[in-house]
């Protein structure tokens, strides 16, 4: 279905590989089939290229909403919002965004669990040519000033249980504004009305969804989001202007914020289009099971879902029983997850407590896939489980395992249409490694991001001139082209699926007075992942204490960042000009059997 789109605008010069369109139609390859083997394995029906953007998500939306206008785009807990009715709550949150300040190249903050206000305010924001910074709603107020200090922005939606937090920054980095968001008001009025029973089971409920701030000056969301209809003659934003500032570790480690552009998530998300021909658009049900602050869950249900016209089912969090109840009414097509989840929901299957034979396709990232995953998943369901590669810096997603017979298990698969792969020299980028060589991976595609904000040394570390990006992952590929993980330059961990900086939990261990040295490192866990773990050197005359470390931890980060296993060495190893060697640590730790249990 062809789609109303703005004028393309010029094109980035470094983008060499052609974007994808709204609706991927194949465009002209770049280059011949013989520099991409990888073609070869697509699956029916998905093209080896897809022409220009010409949409940015404001026109993505803009565009659903009058194609599906009467059909639900979001579910929450039983309550609806038809395409129309999203469209019309977003015009009048822009509006109200605007009457508190935001204006274009403004960053706002969102603070926020996965809930309906979530996807109006991300929309919202986009209207007015602002830029989203996405933030862990669970996230320490240390973790946060760090964040706020990195990209100053002027106002913040927040759910209301981290309302006080973010009110209680520094007045240099605290926005000016703080609207305060009750999760609950997205709820059915059963729901809201079972919540306020007075008994102890109600009241548990109810505290772990909202909590009244104390802070004063603190907006609520219903009054901003209450405003009259956004002007017309308020410019929408331009296809290569910044749309989202997304907090990562990146490729080295420390924290920093990388910029997607509209043209970037566009493209993104039309490439996931075409990677699975057999969707039907605007007959979908995607369960948003995944944190929507999360790269792969915002492509996967903030743009993707809403570009097909999908029903988007929104969790707070991963809830098994939710999870099991919502199915019985609103059975998922499609399912973006993470290895544990589709363990946990396999076996509920094979319980017979849930029926998931509606779910034709399903992919997994953040963390490696097991085959034992794969199989136990598809016995359950009879559909398919592809696992698929990318980085936040790649808007994410930039390789999967083909939807089709032609996938291979235990790879991450084959570049996506308009991506380019190659793999080199980690000490010289420009000498190629030839097939089942181990190498660095590098990527160029029009989902690669542009840059770190504010730090262009950064950005030219990883970002090459030629548009190419050094993910720092050590990789093979086959001649065939597919790609297999082996391991990383960069020392950042990957746990449950999100990046955790090393540095970042060192310092908050060494703020307790019995640390004098700390160094964390993840250890591999059977089930793909890795479980953040620290050996740390104790003041002389002090007691070590891991148990009351790990609690001093949590009190400075959040919990997924805290160590699974703390353990006292007498001396961190060190090079010869004074840096900790982690990767020693990691290796030490390894053969002395220092995993969580």
């Amino acid at each position: 279905m062809q789609r109303p789109a703005p004028e393309p605008a010029p094109r980035p010069e470094r983008d060499s590989a052609p974007s994808p369109s709204a609706g991927g139609a194949p465009g002209p390859s770049p280059r011949g089939e013989g520099d991409r083997p990888w073609l070869a394995a697509y699956a029916d029906g998905v093209p080896h290229d897809i022409g220009p953007v010409t949409e940015t998500l404001v026109d993505l939306l803009t565009a659903s909403v009058a194609h599906y206008g009467k059909k639900t785009a979001l579910e929450f807990f039983g309550a609806t919002t038809t395409y129309a009715e999203l469209g019309e709550r977003v015009e009048r949150a822009a509006a109200g965004l605007r009457a508190l300040g935001v204006s274009r190249g403004d960053r706002v903050a969102l603070v926020l669990p996965n809930c309906p206000d979530h996807v109006v305010a991300f929309y919202a924001i986009l209207r007015l040519g602002a830029i989203v910074v996405e933030h862990n709603p669970l996230y320490t107020a240390r973790e946060l000033r760090h964040q706020f200090e990195v990209h100053g922005a002027k106002v913040a939606v927040v759910w209301d249980k981290a309302a006080d937090t973010v009110a209680g920054l520094p007045d240099d980095i605290r926005p000016d504004h703080v609207v305060s968001v009750d999760l609950t008001r997205g709820m059915p009025l059963r729901t809201r009305l079972a919540l306020r029973v007075p008994i102890a089971r109600a009241r548990t409920a109810r505290s772990a969804l909202t909590s009244r701030p104390t802070a004063r000056g603190i907006v609520p969301w219903t009054r901003v989001a209450a405003s009259r209809r956004l002007s017309r003659r308020v410019p929408r934003p331009g296809i290569d202007d910044i749309a989202l500032l997304q907090l990562t570790s990146g490729t080295t480690g420390v924290p920093k914020a990388a910029m997607l552009s509209h043209r970037n998530l566009r493209a993104n998300a039309a490439q996931g289009r075409a990677w699975l021909p057999g969707l039907h658009d605007g007959a979908e049900v995607v369960y948003a099971v995944l944190p929507l602050f999360h790269a792969y869950g915002l492509t996967l249900c903030l743009t993707f879902a809403m570009s097909i016209g999908a029903t988007l089912v929104l969790f707070p969090k991963f809830d098994l029983d939710l999870v099991i109840a919502a199915a019985r009414v609103s059975p998922p097509t499609f399912l973006p997850a993470v290895p544990p989840i589709y363990d946990a929901l396999a076996r509920a299957s094979v319980q017979g407590r849930v029926d998931l034979s509606g779910v034709r396709f399903a992919i997994s990232g953040a963390m490696s896939l097991p085959v034992s995953t794969v199989t136990r998943w598809e016995e359950a369901t009879g559909g398919l489980l592809v696992e698929g590669y990318g980085m936040t810096e790649t808007s994410p997603v930039a390789l999967g395992n083909p939807a089709g017979p032609s996938r291979r298990p235990g790879t991450v698969g084959v570049p996506f249409p308009s991506t380019e792969a190659r793999v080199v020299d980690p000490d010289d980028p420009s000498s190629l490694r030839g097939p089942g060589e181990e190498g660095e991976l590098l990527l160029r595609g029009p989902q690669v991001f542009q840059g770190y904000w504010n730090s262009p040394d950064e950005t030219a570390a990883v970002l090459l001139p030629d548009g190419w990006l050094r993910t720092g992952d050590i990789v093979t590929m086959s001649e065939d082209g597919f790609v297999t993980i082996v391991d990383r330059l960069k020392e950042l961990i990957i746990t449950g699926g999100f990046n955790v900086s090393p540095s970042e939990v060192e310092q908050a261990l060494m703020l307790h007075p019995d640390v004098a040295e700390a160094a964390v490192v993840g250890l591999r866990r059977a089930g793909g992942g890795e479980d953040v773990t620290a050996a740390v050197v104790v003041r002389d005359g002090a007691v070590f204490d891991a148990g009351a470390l790990r609690d001093f931890a949590r009190t400075h980060l959040t919990p997924y960042k805290v160590p699974k296993r703390i353990v006292a060495v007498d001396a961190l190893p060190r090079n010869q000009v004074g840096k900790v060697l982690r990767r020693v640590v990691r290796d030490s730790l390894d053969d002395s059997g220092a995993r969580s249990a």
